[in-house]
């Protein structure tokens, strides 16, 4: 008795695209990014607008109470002078600087994506970088990642 052997497919290892425009009958309703900066993932969403900007459905200036994180968040619009656009993000994760930072990432790579010719101006500034730093995992035996308890000889 002959037996054959099915080969199965097992699932691709390719990554899902990281950003992707949405149209609707023809022109273009929203382009999507994500950015990332240590556990902090923002999903951006930019659209032609006034220039308005709101995370997890709030006002950017209500959700960061300093105007530091807000102007990092919004550095891409700043730098490139583009007040016709409208961005909503929704964010998770990290501290506010992080999160501030990831906004500002997938703020990038969404306008890169509308507008290639943006890509050169925002690479030098340092926008279109992903900051891969993370914590180090604390070990055994020690207190912290590297901290080891107090030795005392006697």
């Amino acid at each position: 008795m002959a037996t054959t052997k099915e080969t199965t497919q097992h699932h691709s290892t390719a990554k899902a695209p990281r950003s992707t425009t949405h149209k609707v009958s023809g022109a273009p309703r929203y382009t999507e990014a994500v950015g990332r900066r240590k556990t902090a993932i923002a999903r951006v969403r930019i659209m032609p607008g006034t220039g308005k900007m709101t995370v997890n459905e709030k006002d950017i200036k209500t959700y960061f109470a300093s105007a530091r994180l807000v102007a990092a968040a919004r550095a891409p619009f700043e730098q490139l002078k583009i007040a016709d656009m409208d961005a909503s993000v929704h964010i998770s994760g990290g501290g506010l600087h992080s999160q501030a930072e990831a906004i500002r990432l997938g703020l990038s790579r969404a306008i890169v994506l509308k507008d290639a010719e943006w890509k050169p101006r925002l690479r030098t500034i340092g926008f279109m970088t992903r900051d891969s730093r993370m914590v180090e995992r604390k070990k055994y035996g020690k207190k912290k990642a590297r901290r080891s308890p107090q030795w005392a000889k006697r």
